[in-house]
């Protein structure tokens, strides 16, 4: 297989950078409308679109480019990640970027034969469901052990304290719980309103060798 010209990354990868740098941004704000603030953030409607952009990717160049796309994009999103958002945040997201993308190459390379939607869907079906199950416990799984470490440390007399303590915990650990429900629930949504774009490009962005035949 011949190598790929750099340049023909360079658009996939800024898309790929951006989208993952909004989201752990965008996920640490609540979505207040319709009164789900405690249980969804906007991060859950920009991050599905990364695994748009590795399926286009997929679809024209292959699951070696597309696993190429996802090691830069990982790279350039932590990196800004840290600055823009937190470490927990960054690492956590990274993570479940890292594995989710490569479970979603992996699904849509086994199916790209099957009809046109199967692929896209049920990498994307598959591949959010591991990330967000990642990214949660990653980020926010922490809380409950941290907080009666810090109760134990501050009033280790205190069962009043203690109790108190736990009780904020508990409520924590529900609260990321649902947070994690809801924007699965979420990135169903949006993988199957991605569908209208990859079915609308794929006309356009044709694999590789069929697009140098038709070249031809």
């Amino acid at each position: 297989m011949t190598s790929l010209p750099v340049h023909r990354l360079i658009l996939p990868v800024i898309a790929m950078t951006l989208v993952v740098v909004a989201s752990n941004i965008l996920v640490q704000y609540p979505f207040e409308p319709f009164g789900l603030g405690d249980y969804l953030t906007w991060g859950a409607f920009s991050y599905p679109i990364a695994f748009l952009v590795t399926d286009l990717t997929n679809r024209r160049y292959g699951p070696r480019v597309a696993r190429q796309l996802v090691a830069v994009g990982f790279v350039f999103a932590i990196a800004l990640s840290v600055y823009f958002a937190t470490p927990r945040i960054a690492l956590a997201s990274g993570t479940a970027y890292l594995v989710g993308q490569l479970l979603d190459i992996t699904v849509f390379n086994r199916l790209r034969r099957q009809a046109w939607w199967r692929a896209p869907f049920v990498g994307s079906v598959i591949g959010s469901a591991l990330d967000t199950a990642l990214f949660f416990s990653l980020a926010f799984a922490a809380i409950f052990p941290q907080s009666i470490d810090a109760a134990l440390q501050t009033n280790p007399d205190d069962l009043s304290y203690m109790a108190e303590a736990v009780s904020i915990a508990g409520h924590m650990v529900l609260r990321w719980q649902s947070l994690a429900i809801f924007d699965f629930s979420v990135k169903m949504i949006v993988a199957l309103v991605a569908l209208l774009p990859y079915g609308a490009l794929m006309s356009v962005i044709l694999p590789m060798e069929r697009a140098e035949k038709a070249a031809v």
